[in-house]
């Protein structure tokens, strides 16, 4: 080789080198492997529409009652008798399970009227509130107390709203009430609990100016609390920042390019990015869904391919614009996850048609991670496929070890298993995102302290100790974060949040391997409602398995 190329070489080559330990630790697990499936089980009696993780560790999952005999029988000879329901009205199968993660196993629970296409989210208290449904269920509400010793069941309230409410979505407010927005030809709102006897509901025209003829396409709005105490919410192609308090519009947001429909049954789905302290870090990222007439196609036989474009926008800009990136395949019906480390999963869902009976195709058994905090045109990584399709009806939740919880697919009239192209599911598994890799345990820390079930205050100093299995490099990245478990149904997500938590330096904490970091709770519950959060801990990419705390 001559000096010259010869030196070329040895630059280039240097040049490399010094590229590689200049890259942020927090990328290390770009270069890692793309995760793994476990199978959990294999008949759970009933298929995983709607899930809640409660601070139980127990997984609250129904489908609907009118979907016939269920693969689940109530305990001790119990039926249910409806003589509105549409399928069988003398029914001793349940239509509603409990999943208990550390033992892997489940019990059948009573859920009295129909669940369908309902809504739901978790009180400060712990306390699941379910709203709506359909048939005699459109009006109810069903209160869920978590217990560990199997007896806890659900309650009904009915009527508990004063609207029928059918694809609705619930979201938890700064002091404490849920707020119910929309449903089918539903264009406004109502609170719960309810504060006095007019307590009633209120119009929201946002819904009646985003509704499209004989689809509708605003169904299950994507619903986030702003750092400012109001509402964000996204419906169809558009989006408004909402004073629930005077019941204005704040502001309107741009149509998002293209003016593609991203609300169901053009199902795309929704996050709000991982927060901070910062009034100007809210963002919100909605991906895929089906593109304008693909929903009325589909009713015809006709599968369009489904979108595969992320929009994401800073809401507090004073001039906020929608930002296209390319995700690496067309997805709609899928769901998305805040993962510990502040990643995003893509996950489940079709490559072509809409939500509906029979209406998906091409089952897209791939999920994605996005990197919200890597440059523009390198925040998505195709992750190890499933073999199990997951279209209409199909969920997927945060577990407290950081696995993600994979359950549903029935897009049929009642429970069908043979002879149609995607049989009724009625299996649980697990994606384990490449930080549970057993290459990383060495990376993973354990929360000392805080213990589980904490109580902690707004706008104060929390210390958290926590152990590795190796010695801590002190100059990798370590932050903590609080995530808000979600109520998971139709690739909408309510409640989902996660919080940075800003802090100083981390300091060994007993001259070996226990090390600690002081860091501030969240400033008001405009950042974080109250109720249970998931602690985390994370290190270079790896999270701690989570703690529950409990902010007010």
């Amino acid at each position: 080789m001559a000096p010259s190329l010869f030196l070329s070489f040895i630059l280039r080559h240097l040049l490399l080198i010094l590229l590689l330990l200049l890259l942020p630790h927090r990328n290390v697990l770009t270069r890692a492997a793309s995760g793994r499936w476990d199978f959990l089980l294999s008949n759970i009696g009933i298929s995983a529409m709607h899930m809640q993780l409660l601070y139980t560790d127990r997984v609250v999952i129904f489908d609907r009652t009118d979907f016939g005999v269920s693969n689940i029988s109530l305990p001790a000879g119990n039926c249910r008798n409806d003589p509105s329901d549409t399928a069988l009205v003398n029914d001793c199968t349940a239509h509603s399970v409990e999943y208990d993660v550390a033992t892997n196993s489940i019990r059948p629970l009573m859920v009295l009227t129909d669940t369908w296409c309902s809504s739901g989210a978790v009180m400060p208290d712990g306390t699941l509130v379910q709203t709506g449904g359909y048939n005699d269920g459109d009006h109810a509400v069903r209160l869920y107390k978590p217990c560990t010793n199997n007896s806890c069941d659900w309650r009904e309230i009915n009527p508990g709203l004063t609207q029928r409410r059918w694809y609705a979505t619930n979201h938890i407010l700064p002091d404490g009430r849920a707020i119910v927005i929309g449903g089918r030809r539903q264009h406004n709102y109502e609170f719960y609990p309810k504060t006095s006897p007019g307590d009633t509901s209120y119009k929201l025209d946002f819904l009646v100016e985003t509704k499209d003829p004989k689809i509708e396409n605003n169904l299950y709005p994507f619903v986030f609390l702003n750092v400012d105490g109001n509402l964000f919410i996204f419906a169809n192609n558009r989006a408004i920042l909402f004073d629930y308090v005077k019941g204005t519009v704040v502001r309107t947001y741009p149509t998002i390019p293209g003016g593609d429909p991203r609300s169901y049954p053009s199902t795309g789905s929704a996050v709000l990015l991982p927060l901070t302290d910062n009034a100007g870090s809210a963002e919100v990222l909605v991906c895929g869904g089906a593109p304008n007439g693909a929903y009325l196609s589909a009713m015809n036989g006709s599968f369009v391919t489904a979108l595969d474009t992320c929009a994401r926008i800073r809401i507090n800009e004073p001039n906020p614009e929608w930002i296209l990136e390319t995700m690496p395949m067309p997805r709609v019906m899928g769901d998305m996850v805040l993962l510990p480390n502040g990643n995003v999963l893509i996950i489940n869902g079709a490559g072509s048609g809409a939500a509906g009976w029979e209406l998906g195709r091409n089952p897209v058994l791939a999920p994605v991670i996005y990197r919200p905090n890597n440059p523009f045109g390198s925040r998505f990584e195709v992750q190890s496929s499933s073999t199990i399709p997951r279209m209409y009806h199909s969920t997927a939740l945060l577990l407290r070890d950081g696995r993600v919880l994979v359950g549903g697919s029935n897009p049929h009239t009642h429970y069908n298993f043979t002879g149609v192209l995607f049989p009724t599911d009625l299996t649980l598994e697990a994606f384990c995102p490449s930080y549970l890799d057993p290459n990383f345990k060495n990376l993973g820390p354990r929360i000392v302290s805080p213990t589980a079930q904490t109580k902690i205050g707004y706008n104060q100093q929390l210390t958290v100790l926590f152990t590795f299995p190796d010695n801590l490099n002190r100059d990798a990245s370590i932050m903590v974060t609080m995530v808000a478990p979600a109520f998971t149904t139709h690739s909408c997500s309510m409640n989902q949040r996660l919080i940075v938590l800003s802090g100083g330096n981390v300091t060994a904490a007993d001259g070996r391997s226990t090390y600690q970091i002081r860091v501030m709770t969240p400033s008001s519950g405009n950042i974080a409602q109250p109720g249970f959060y998931l602690l985390f801990v994370v290190h270079q990419d790896v999270p701690s398995e989570g703690i529950w705390v409990q902010i007010s």
